[in-house]
């Protein structure tokens, strides 16, 4: 196989990434124990070779371009494949080390799995756990990603699918509002109310309620005032305060039932739920850090 890449570039390469880390080529420097200069001279390097602009500076600051993001992230994932690897080969691996970085829903990641990150990182302290909230699918490898949460099992046949659970929905409303619209008492009853609404990423339609009747699920399309995209607990807050009906996860509403901030409508209908999925690349020799993780959470929420 022909080389591509000498020390050099290489070293660039850590160079550059350190200072997209950092922010800044002076930390990036002190941290590597050269000079700034060198870090500079590291990143025109990799411009002039890529024919493109990796960073815009300014007198204050550095920020990353989309093409030097878009680098970045792939660049800072081959070096943590090169670590692993070092450290496979060396009998180290068997303390997980390195950034895990995971993309999980905003319902699932404040309720479910980062109450549970404190502990995790009790285990294995050598781990840095990188979290994105977002709703949106991500791509492994042009984003680096190790591990995601979704609420679907994969099209790609390059991922794992293990599941967490089946989370149950529930329909929701603030008592203030109750009293002034009225209970629902039949699915009928819901063209009368407002119903807040949810936009799903992937196409932009508002996500359609679940019920079941009869032993049947049924798909009820709802209308209302509001609605909201992006983030599943702000139809949670607008119920909370009185905005409408709401149909979100009963995990997210658990303290709201108890406390009475939030009362269960149409429980005749209930039952229905949504999976959540733990999805990773298929890979022989998967990193520590993501095997560890797996099993965690998996123990955790299966237990």
């Amino acid at each position: 196989m022909q080389r591509q890449f000498d020390d050099l570039l290489l070293g660039s390469i850590e160079l550059f990434c350190l200072a997209a880390e950092l922010g800044s080529f002076t930390l990036a420097a002190t941290a590597a124990s050269v000079t700034p200069a060198a870090v500079s001279r590291s990143v025109a390097r990799l411009e002039k070779r890529l024919g493109v602009r990796l960073f815009v500076r300014t007198t204050r600051q550095i920020r990353l371009t989309d093409a030097g993001r878009n680098y970045f992230e792939r660049c800072r994932q081959a070096l943590g494949q090169l670590a692993d690897a070092e450290r496979e080969a060396t009998g180290q691996q068997t303390t997980p080390a390195g950034v895990l970085r995971i993309s999980m829903p905003t319902p699932y990641g404040h309720f479910r799995l980062l109450p549970l990150m404190a502990e995790y990182r009790e285990r294995y302290p050598d781990v840095t756990v990188e979290v994105h909230l977002s709703n949106r699918n991500i791509e492994f490898a042009e984003e680096g990603f190790d591990l995601a949460i979704r609420g679907r099992a994969p099209r790609d046949s390059g991922l794992i699918a293990r599941a967490l659970e089946d989370a149950e929905l529930v329909v929701v409303a603030a008592p203030a509002y109750l009293r002034k619209r009225g209970t629902p008492k039949t699915l009928d009853d819901l063209v009368n109310h407002d119903c807040i609404q949810f936009e799903l990423p992937s196409n932009g339609r508002n996500i359609a309620w679940h019920f079941k009747v009869d032993d049947a699920l049924l798909e009820v399309l709802t209308r209302g005032g509001y609605g909201s995209s992006g983030d599943v607990l702000a139809g949670v807050t607008l119920a909370r305060h009185g905005a409408g009906l709401f149909q979100t996860y009963r995990f997210v509403v658990e303290e709201d039932l108890t406390n009475g901030s939030l009362v269960e409508v149409l429980r005749p209908f209930g039952g229905c739920t949504r999976p959540f999925i733990l999805l990773y690349p298929h890979g022989r020799h998967l990193a520590s850090r993501v095997r560890t993780f797996v099993d965690f959470v998996v123990e955790k929420l299966h237990a």
